[in-house]
């Protein structure tokens, strides 16, 4: 069995924000498949992923700081400005994260670790709203 959905993340404020609940309510067919794969893409070159530690707030938030400190918005060196300060970093961070998730399926959920979420990393000030696909497949 295959699935295929396409996912629109609401606007959010630059920062690492959980979407894992969103993206399992925006495919409830996952719930269908008994062991399978899904695979998670970022339809967007200035927003990622990333499967991170789902309970702290504060895992969050440093990412957030680290990221911002390792690719300052307005840094001289950047050409690449037509919309604003933050576009080149926002494509820097994008490349340094994730486009896509894998994850497996088992029991009609994502078979997700006890501390693990899936992030929408934005990078940008006003991104807007964010786009997913979602393809899973696998055996009912």
């Amino acid at each position: 069995m295959w699935i295929q959905s396409q996912i629109t993340l609401r606007p959010r404020a630059r920062g690492f924000h959980l979407v894992t609940d969103e993206i399992v309510e925006g495919v409830p067919e996952l719930g269908s498949l008994s062991v399978g794969i899904a695979l998670v893409f970022m339809q967007h070159t200035s927003a990622s992923l990333t499967l991170n530690e789902n309970a702290s707030p504060d895992v969050r938030r440093d990412f957030a700081a680290w990221f911002d400190r390792a690719v300052p918005d307005g840094a001289g060196y950047f050409t690449h400005t037509l919309e604003g300060d933050d576009d080149m970093p926002a494509h820097i961070k994008a490349a340094l994260t994730d486009t896509s998730l894998v994850i497996p399926v088992r029991d009609g959920r994502l078979a997700l670790g006890t501390w693990q979420g899936i992030y929408l990393c934005e990078h940008r000030d006003n991104g807007g709203a964010r786009r997913l696909i979602v393809t899973a497949f696998g055996d009912e």
